[in-house]
């Protein structure tokens, strides 16, 4: 009879999910580790703050102005170090308002560029995964000529908004994590 069992259970699909959480906003969450990074540092007046809700989300908002050669607001989490070698995608639980937000990730500390890709919201929750193989480099708002990510770390990753335009924005975070 344990022959038989043993047998059975080989023969089960086996699925398991594995995941990194690189953040999962509570109502517990240090927000003292994001940091606002708006156009200001250029001359710009954008203003964009992060803060803790009452239901233990996050929420990025502000607004973005072109005045001044301006146009982004950024939110910045500094990380230890994290092996990524194991994982495939980038995954956000957020809800939006209907805008376009970059999320950005860096290697390393010593990089001066980002490896970005885009992801439009909508008022609902929703969850967008993001292929790190996809991810591609930016400098200053322009494409590197150099390979999609393809490294076995993060130090960082940002959310921004710079759509050209002036406007109000706001993004609810629930939680950022690797699968």
């Amino acid at each position: 009879m344990a022959f038989k069992t043993a047998l059975i259970f080989l023969f089960l699909p086996f699925y398991t999910v594995i995941q990194m959480i690189i953040f999962d906003f509570n109502s517990s969450s240090d927000m003292n580790t994001w940091n606002v990074v708006d156009d200001v540092v250029m001359g710009g007046v954008s203003s964009g703050k992060i803060r803790l809700t009452k239901s233990g989300t996050a929420l990025f908002s502000g607004s973005v102005s072109t005045e001044n050669y301006g146009g982004f607001s950024s939110v910045r989490h500094r990380t230890s170090v994290k092996e990524v070698k194991e994982y495939s995608n980038l995954v956000l639980r957020v809800k939006g308002d209907g805008k376009r937000y970059q999320i950005r990730l860096k290697a390393s500390r010593f990089h001066y560029h980002s490896y970005i890709s885009y992801f439009e919201t909508t008022s609902d929750w929703q969850t967008i995964t993001i292929p790190l193989k996809e991810m591609y480099p930016t400098f200053r708002g322009r494409k590197l000529h150099m390979d999609n990510f393809d490294f076995d770390t993060i130090t960082e990753i940002a959310l921004l908004i710079g759509n050209k335009r002036n406007e109000n924005f706001a993004l609810e975070i629930d939680k950022i994590y690797l699968n």
